[in-house]
């Protein structure tokens, strides 16, 4: 597939608190613990965003995601996704250069339907708010500080925007890291963006980045990493501890397993696509008494086993899940994510349950 950066689009640059009351409970359930949610910081940036996010890696996406086509239906319910996304409270949507179907000539880009649907809510309530987060890819071909900032600008103009409010590195390139880092530092220091983060970034390459940049007085605000309850590489590796350590926040991508933790999937139904080739049949045998236990917490207080499995990321501390929204559904029942939480029993129920399940495997890019 031919590779289009454009490069003609010119754009001119120009610890919260959580308050925990008490719920009366109905007869027969469980005392609910709710929560007033305020939003998080991101690490040690001045950034807030709100506690759980959106993720928009289908939006436009035909290698992956939706069957393999895009058309007129698909977008309105990615339209409707985020517009609900926004009316719930969950206002930090997270996109990339090359989700959608990339950077190919006249492909649905989905920084561009995201641009989109910020400009067409903005005109009806200039007030919204919306706090965008994007990515640069370490493409091969990509060199030096220089690169990043020509890719963020383009991303900007992709989206419509004079600055995102978090930029990060995709995944660590094979080459040119050092220089990547740097041109996060020059993206902060021109205006371009409000916070810097990377992604896929095992606990090394973590600390090294964190270091660079503390050098310039610029916070590494995020690591964004594969991490959900049958997936806690990020727990075993080091990076969850790295990121508690020194305040940077951990952006989780996949929580609810690509829609395995939603029971959605059975072993005589599993799901279609590349999916299929990672929650087999057999996974999710194996996943089935974890599936039976979160049914059981949500049933106590009255939520969906998506929603059981967003709270515990997010009882986690210092992480914010951001499922991915297709449809205006998910994008509700995420907001009923939000305002309790698990007990600490519970949680750790959930984890010794999980840990009976092996793990599935991750994007490689975790290990470079």
């Amino acid at each position: 597939m031919a590779l289009h950066i454009s490069s003609g689009c010119f754009t001119v640059i120009c610890q919260p608190r959580v308050h925990r009351i008490r719920a009366v409970a109905s007869e027969g359930s469980a005392t609910l613990n709710t929560v007033v949610e305020d939003k998080v910081k991101l690490g040690g940036s001045d950034l807030k965003v709100s506690r759980v996010g959106i993720g928009a890696w289908s939006w436009g996406d035909t290698t992956y995601w939706n069957n393999f086509e895009w058309n007129d239906r698909n977008e309105k319910a990615a339209r409707d996704a985020f517009n609900t996304s926004i009316d719930g409270g969950l206002t930090f949507i997270d996109t990339a250069e090359v989700y959608g179907s990339g950077l190919a000539f006249g492909a649905i880009n989905s920084e561009i339907l995201l641009g989109r649907y910020i400009k067409e809510r903005k005109e009806k309530d200039p007030n919204v708010e919306v706090s965008v987060a994007t990515k640069f890819a370490a493409l091969p071909w990509r060199f030096g500080r220089q690169s990043v900032l020509t890719a963020l600008k383009d991303s900007l103009c992709r989206l419509g925007l004079t600055s995102v409010d978090l930029y990060q590195l995709h995944w660590p390139g094979v080459w040119g890291n050092e220089g990547y880092i740097d041109g996060l530092g020059d993206a902060v220091e021109k205006g371009l963006v409000k916070a810097v983060g990377v992604s896929n970034y095992n606990e090394k390459r973590l600390r090294e980045a964190y270091e660079k940049l503390k050098k310039r007085g610029i916070p590494l605000a995020t690591n964004q990493v594969n991490y959900s309850l049958i997936y806690r590489a990020p727990e075993e590796n080091g990076v969850k501890v790295a990121c508690d350590e020194l305040g940077i926040t951990l952006i989780a991508y996949s929580p609810i397993a690509q829609g395995a933790l939603t029971g959605k999937y059975t072993p005589d139904k599993p799901p279609s696509g590349p999916r299929g080739r990672i929650y087999t049949p057999e996974f999710l045998t194996k996943l089935q008494p974890l599936l039976n236990k979160i049914t059981e917490i949500g049933e106590k207080y009255d939520k969906t086993r998506t929603q059981v499995a967003l709270n515990w990321l997010v009882a986690q501390g210092n992480v914010v899940p951001i499922p991915g929204a297709k449809t205006a559904e998910q994008a509700q029942e995420f907001v009923g994510a939000l305002g309790w939480r698990l007990t600490d029993e519970e949680v750790a129920e959930l984890r010794s349950l999980a840990s009976e399940v092996k793990p599935v495997i991750g994007f490689p890019a975790e290990k470079i």
